[in-house]
């Protein structure tokens, strides 16, 4: 491949601005200020899941196998910085800020521990499937256009699901208050570093000085979306909401179901995208990555759909990856990170069965790649390291 010169990189890398810049202000234009200032925080997700290699599905996979525990410390860290700001603005804020809190109950300890499966068939959870399908990961784009499918499908069944038992919405601070949930949230989170730092490898347990940074860029990041969204950082919902329009223009009677209809998500149904605060941060994180990914002057190889099976393996992955998402209230962000972020118990479960999906996942993954002809996934590229 011909070298760029200096200068087509300069205007490469003006034109990628101009993108994330015209993005903001079409946000702007079509909603206000608020949807612009979420956009441009979704940009900044994007940017640095993309450029600074911070991910959630690939410390997971190097803990369990290699005894790696630098990524997972540094979510950890990411997850604390976040909390010490968020626990003092719900308080102070109850009316106008909530938290990402969640029941309780099997279905959902169910839905955890399938999505923590799934997600490490397919290399990247919530937001690492937005992050490689933006950075050119081909069949990533099949594992979102699947996602996007089963986040819709687990809304029609969601309330079924719920109905099989689960605990009334408990949170650290309205058990504890809010300064002792504070403190406890990061004791447990101590915690969970002694335990992965003793179970790491030598060598392996201090975060290098480019996941400190992606660490306090992403809590910096996941306190101002609660502060302009009024909520916490969350991917599933957007995604769910993209499904319900796309079936309700296909002449789906989407507002006939029990989720759909619901005042809230009914009003959300008939408005533009650009007033939903997770399609806005969505759509910022799917155009950061690629604005990352191209400022590189070596972008790396892209990963192409494999044979047809595998592509069918991937969508079906993704679909699972979706379903398993809504049931289970949340993914490795709105459920994992902003839920233990902001004192849900249902976090911590969450955090607890997602990773022994995984761990059972990475353990049958030789074979099931090779059940669906799935080995094209594995190459190296922006969805290994999710």
């Amino acid at each position: 491949m011909t070298a760029l010169t200096s200068s087509r990189i300069r205007a490469i890398r003006g034109s990628l601005a101009l993108l994330g810049l015209t993005l903001i202000a079409l946000s702007f234009v079509m909603a206000g200020p608020r949807a612009a200032f979420l956009v441009a925080i979704g940009l900044g997700f994007g940017l640095v899941l993309e450029g600074l290699r911070f991910g959630f599905t690939g410390p997971w996979r190097r803990m369990i196998e290699e005894r790696d525990g630098r990524g997972l410390l540094a979510q950890f860290i990411a997850i604390a910085l976040c909390a010490l700001a968020a626990f003092p603005l719900l308080a102070a804020f109850p009316d106008e800020l909530g938290g990402a809190h969640a029941p309780v109950g099997l279905a959902m300890i169910g839905g955890a521990f399938v999505f923590g499966a799934a997600m490490q068939v397919v290399l990247g959870c919530g937001s690492g499937v937005l992050v490689n399908a933006g950075s050119g990961n081909l069949m990533a784009v099949l594992a979102l256009v699947g996602f996007i499918a089963g986040s819709f499908l687990g809304t029609l069944h969601l309330e079924w699901w719920t109905g099989l038992g689960a605990l009334p919405v408990h949170t650290l601070q309205g058990q504890f208050g809010a300064h002792a949930g504070l403190w406890l949230t990061l004791i447990g989170l101590g915690l969970l570093t002694l335990l992965v730092l003793h179970r790491s490898r030598p060598g392996l347990r201090a975060p290098s000085r480019r996941l400190w940074l992606a660490a306090l860029l992403i809590a910096a990041l996941g306190i101002l979306n609660l502060i302009v969204a009024g909520q916490p950082w969350g991917v599933v919902y957007g995604l769910g909401l993209w499904g319900a329009k796309l079936s309700q223009a296909g002449g789906v009677d989407v507002m006939a179901t029990a989720f759909w209809s619901a005042p809230t998500h009914a009003e959300r149904l008939q408005q533009s995208l650009f007033t939903d605060v997770t399609s806005l941060t969505n759509i910022g994180i799917i155009t950061g990555a690629f604005l990352a990914m191209r400022w590189r002057r070596d972008p790396g190889p892209q990963v192409a759909p494999g044979s047809g099976p595998g592509r069918l393996g991937i969508l079906l992955s993704g679909l699972i990856l979706g379903y398993s998402a809504r049931v289970a209230f949340g993914c490795n962000v709105g459920a994992y990170f902003s839920g233990i972020a902001t004192g849900s118990f249902h976090g911590w479960v969450w955090f607890a069965a997602a990773f022994a999906g995984s761990a059972a996942a990475l353990h049958l993954r030789p074979r099931l790649l090779q059940w669906l002809s799935l080995r094209a996934a594995a190459t190296p590229g922006a969805g290994a390291r999710s």
